[in-house]
Parts: C-alpha cells; sequence; structure tokens
C-alpha cells in the first residue's frame, strides 16, 4: 500500500497516522525513541507491507508489472491500491477525500517536531501537489509511477507501467477489490488490540 492506503488504514488516529505513513523513513531502533502512539503507526505499517505483499491477491496482480519491472512490480502496484482506493465511493466519497487528505496533511504538520528529517523536507511537496487528493486521477497515478522510477535503481521509465495499468484496469479493479476489505479488518483489528 501507498500513502494513501497508510493513511485510511489509520483510521482517524493522529499518532498511528503518522507512525503509519513515515515507517519506511525510520530505521532501526530509532523508532523506540517516539512516542507510544507512533510505534504503533510504525508496527501497522509493516504488519499492512507484510499482508500485502504476501497475499495471493497482490502476488497475481505483480504479475502484470513483473516482465518489464521485476522487483518493483509491487511498488506500482501499492499505487495501483491507492487509486483505487482512492476512487472507492464506498470508502472515499470524492468530498470525503479531499476533506480527508487536507486532515492528514494538517495532522502530520501539527507534529513535524516528530517527523523523521527527510519526510519532514518531503511533506511540503505532497500537500501543495495534494498526492493523497490526485491518486484518484489517471494523471496523478502516471505522476506517481514517474515519480516511483525518479527514486528507483534499475529502472528508467514508467510509460510502460502506465499503459499496463490502463491495459488491464479493470482486472486490477477487481484484485482490489478483493484485498481492501481484508487489510482493513486486519488494520483495525491491529489497532484495537494496540491501543
Amino acid at each position: 500500500m501507498n500513502y494513501l492506503a497508510h493513511a485510511y488504514l489509520s483510521f482517524h488516529h493522529s499518532g498511528i497516522l503518522i507512525g503509519n505513513m513515515t515507517s519506511d523513513f525510520i530505521k532501526g531502533n530509532k523508532q523506540y525513541d517516539l512516542p507510544a502512539d507512533i510505534q504503533v503507526g510504525i508496527r501497522l505499517h509493516r504488519l499492512i507491507d507484510e499482508f500485502t505483499d504476501s497475499h495471493k491477491v497482490t502476488s497475481e496482480a505483480k504479475q502484470l508489472f513483473r516482465e518489464d519491472y521485476r522487483l518493483y512490480s509491487g511498488a506500482f502496484i501499492d499505487i495501483v491500491y491507492d487509486h483505487f482506493l482512492a476512487k472507492d465511493e464506498t470508502r472515499l466519497p470524492d468530498a470525503t477525500l479531499k476533506a480527508f487528505a487536507q486532515e492528514v496533511y494538517t495532522s502530520l504538520e501539527e507534529r513535524q517536531e516528530v517527523l523523521p528529517e527527510r519526510f519532514k523536507r518531503m511533506l511540503p511537496f505532497m500537500k501543495e501537489q495534494n498526492w493523497l487528493y490526485h491518486y484518484n486521477s489517471t494523471w496523478g497515478i502516471a505522476n506517481s509511477f514517474a515519480g516511483l522510477v525518479r527514486r528507483a535503481k534499475y529502472i528508467t521509465e514508467s510509460n510502460t507501467a502506465f499503459n499496463i495499468f490502463k491495459l488491464h484496469y479493470e482486472q486490477l479493479k477487481g484484485y482490489y477489490e478483493e484485498f481492501i476489505p481484508e487489510v482493513e479488518s486486519l488494520s483495525r483489528n491491529y489497532i484495537a488490540s494496540h491501543l
């Protein structure tokens, strides 16, 4: 899952949201220097990633990208899942998605003192370009794919990935619809048992 899904799966818990959104920027024992609720969010993020990567539906979805992108196929699927979450009218109708994105940016800005430096530098761009909201558009996904390529070491273009996304759109949507209730339940149960 990518930024939108990790934010959504924090279910409006501010500290959990911060940990869940920034976990990839926190290495080793540094998590133990943070408040307990943020630590729960970090562990939730890692649980979500592990569950996502090992899920049979995700494995099937990755196959669509694997020939061209090998190990990066999972990163493309994370973005694809965020797209379908952003388009999911039962979970985040458009007006709700706009408000939710602003709520997330505000929560992150209010606790900037605990944000990892790299994430703190990225946050103004995330907010200004409204990444969370723009997962709902195909051009937003094209930009996200291009951003993934800019950060990657072994891939140089994202046009092929975007074409795969468009060609298999309904199939990918089906994977999302099968997967999302399970990861949602996993996250709710984890939060309930750790707060």
